[in-house]
């Protein structure tokens, strides 16, 4: 039977440095990092990030088709009615995803030690998807509080199975994990794929889970998102204990860790985390993969420092790449989905190829 201590590729519990995490990939996997930045050092990058937030979302509230602009909600109850039923729910949306993708996408990395690893290339996105398909042929009328529970469970279970597996794999072959994730997700979201095509859900399929967007988002139809900033907070809570799971399981022991515990307690936030994007807006790729990596590369691999950071940093490119997508062919839309399936290619190009600067 598995169990989350068996859970990490290459997890002999030794450790050269108090730096959990995993250099440059020409190092071959995981390679000691010196110490993090300083406070008022992480701090700089920190509020860039937050301005640069802030200022994409007053502008998402002023792009669209409808005409909107600050002058008209003083006068304008339509206006007014516009801001408060969609484009402010849409904003708040792409920003609570956003940020809880790449706080996702950390956790899991953490967990599986490897920094090519997220829930969309891991099969927890795709075993969410799998729960909300079950759901929909079943109990076609569920709400969707029942698909979001479903949903969380398919994720969990999906992720287990990934981390099971993959413990099994060489730790002289870091790459290996990634991509036996890629195939391990392929193959979740060919089952899918599968069953919607024998119940005739292929359109549902396509349109909703495969391709995340944000324009179905209004009032009354965002708000679960809420519970994923719930376990952002929880991430930033246990950030201190996830820090030195990473360092693996004797390490953790030795320090008076629940590794266990704590194992599930990752898995619990990853997919809790992804089934309620999938649920609410689809599965948006890359966002939990290049954000981690690129934010560990700045100010280190402490988790204290570094969610801060992820999840103004990941809120800033979904909402970005939804504003990029509203834009390209106005008065149409690109799904945010397909925006970052570029923007995210050419981020993690640059993942591969970014020395770290803190140290």
């Amino acid at each position: 039977m598995w169990t989350p201590e068996a859970s990490i590729p290459g997890d002999s519990g030794a450790t050269k440095s108090p730096s959990p995490m995993w250099g440059g990939v020409r190092g071959g996997g995981m390679r000691p990092q010196r110490g993090p930045l300083t406070s008022a050092t992480a701090l700089r990058p920190f509020a860039g990030s937050l301005a640069v937030l802030a200022a994409l979302a007053v502008a998402s509230l002023f792009v669209g088709v409808g005409t909107l602009n600050p002058g008209a909600l003083v006068s304008d109850p339509d206006a007014v009615a516009l801001m408060f039923a969609s484009r402010l729910p849409r904003t708040l949306a792409a920003i609570l995803a956003g940020s809880g993708l790449a706080i996702g996408g950390l956790v899991m990395q953490t967990l599986a030690r490897n920094r090519f690893v997220e829930p969309t290339t891991a099969g927890t996105a795709q075993g969410a998807a799998l729960g909300i398909l079950i759901v929909t042929i079943l109990a076609p009328g569920a709400s969707i509080l029942v698909k979001t529970v479903v949903a969380s469970i398919a994720a969990l279970g999906a992720t287990s199975v990934f981390l099971s597996l993959a413990h099994r794999l060489p730790p002289t072959q870091p790459f290996l994990v990634p991509l036996f994730g890629l195939i391990y997700g392929g193959v979740v979201g060919a089952a899918v794929t599968y069953i919607a095509w024998q119940a005739d859900l292929l359109q549902l399929v396509e349109v909703w889970i495969h391709n995340g967007e944000f324009s179905g988002i209004l009032r009354g139809r965002y708000e679960l998102l809420w519970i994923a900033l719930a376990f952002v907070a929880l991430a930033l809570w246990v950030a201190d204990r996830l820090t030195i799971v990473s360092l693996g399981r004797e390490t953790s022991i030795g320090l008076g860790i629940d590794y266990a515990r704590m194992l599930q307690l990752g898995l619990v936030i990853v997919s809790v985390i992804s089934a309620l994007t999938v649920v609410v807006v689809g599965i948006i790729p890359f966002v939990g993969l290049v954000v981690p990596a690129l934010v560990s590369r700045i100010v280190g691999d402490n988790l204290r420092q570094t969610i801060p950071l992820v999840a103004i940093s990941g809120a800033t490119l979904v909402l970005g790449c939804d504003i990029i997508g509203r834009l390209l062919r106005f008065p149409y839309e690109v799904p945010v989905g397909t925006v970052l399936g570029v923007v995210g290619a050419l981020a993690f190009l640059a993942v591969l190829h970014l020395r770290p600067r803190h140290g």
